[in-house]
């Protein structure tokens, strides 16, 4: 994938340091143009969309109030919305529906995500909360831990019959150079293990492969709502869950956000995303 030359970059550099001067703690730069945008006109852009992913990485703070400010917004214009979350599975779909109802009380709630999610409820407390709040459905994409991990291991071919319910039909790792370019930089950065790289890869695929059938599978039975979905950066890339959301639904490319520094700024292209967001 071509990326950008020593002029582009210069550009894109310029513009973080202009825009860091001159326009407060947030920018937020529009790949298509490299040109730096308010708020209000990436807002303006993603209300158009069907979907938008929000990446993040899961223990920076920052990133879940930006995911959240983009959430607030898009609820303040009207629009009716969903909320997909990399952190709970298609199987947890009641128990996030009797929360988003109000049958389900605090601690239990705090409880039950904790026990999918391993990271401190401050992350994402506020944004579970606005959902309850304001009747935000929230969609779980994932899949059962137990099965990625048995994929890393021994690959896909090794799951039974009953564990691939509910799951995409077959996983080969089959993405364009850039997006397996940041899987290797993924597996490289993993403690030495006995999986090999093509099941490592099987695994990033199931994730993001499954992800874009619950997603699509929501957007199916729920047509007029615009879902936010609230996912790794490296899972929010287009190359990922986005370009299998298309396989299933082409209306599903919607629009990519990745904060800093999920990705380099120098090195992001629109092939990556449509907006970098960077904070403070």
């Amino acid at each position: 994938m071509r990326r950008w030359g020593r002029g582009g970059l210069a550009v894109l550099l310029a513009v973080i340091v202009v825009a860091r001067c001159c326009f407060g703690h947030d920018l937020i730069v529009r790949v298509s143009d490299r040109r730096n945008v308010s708020f209000g006109e990436m807002m303006k852009d993603l209300a158009r969309a069907r979907v938008i992913y929000a990446g993040e990485n899961h223990d920076d703070p920052e990133h879940h109030l930006l995911q959240l400010r983009i959430i607030r917004e898009l609820h303040r214009a009207g629009l009716p919305l969903a909320i997909g979350m990399e952190m709970f599975t298609a199987a947890d779909q009641k128990e996030l529906d009797r929360w988003v109802e109000g049958k389900t009380g605090l601690a239990e709630f705090r409880a039950f995500y904790l026990r999918n999610w391993t990271l401190p409820w401050s992350l994402y407390g506020d944004i579970l909360l606005f959902a309850r709040d304001n009747r935000i459905p929230l969609i779980g994409l994932n899949v059962p831990r137990q099965i990625t991990r048995k994929v890393a291991a021994t690959g896909f071919a090794s799951l039974t019959p009953e564990e691939r319910r509910m799951l995409p039909p077959a996983v080969t790792c089959d993405v364009d150079s850039a997006y397996m370019a940041m899987i290797r930089r993924s597996f490289s950065n993993h403690d030495a293990n006995p999986r090999t790289f093509k099941n490592f890869c099987e695994a990033q695929m199931l994730w993001n492969k499954a992800m874009a059938y619950h997603l699509a599978e929501f957007v199916r039975k729920n047509p007029r709502r615009t879902v936010v979905v609230i996912t790794g950066g490296g899972h929010a890339l287009r190359g990922g869950m986005p370009a299998q959301a298309v396989k299933e639904n082409p209306a599903l490319a919607g629009r990519v956000v990745l904060p800093d520094p999920v990705i380099p700024p120098g090195s992001i292209t629109p092939a990556d995303g449509d907006y970098l967001w960077i904070s403070h």
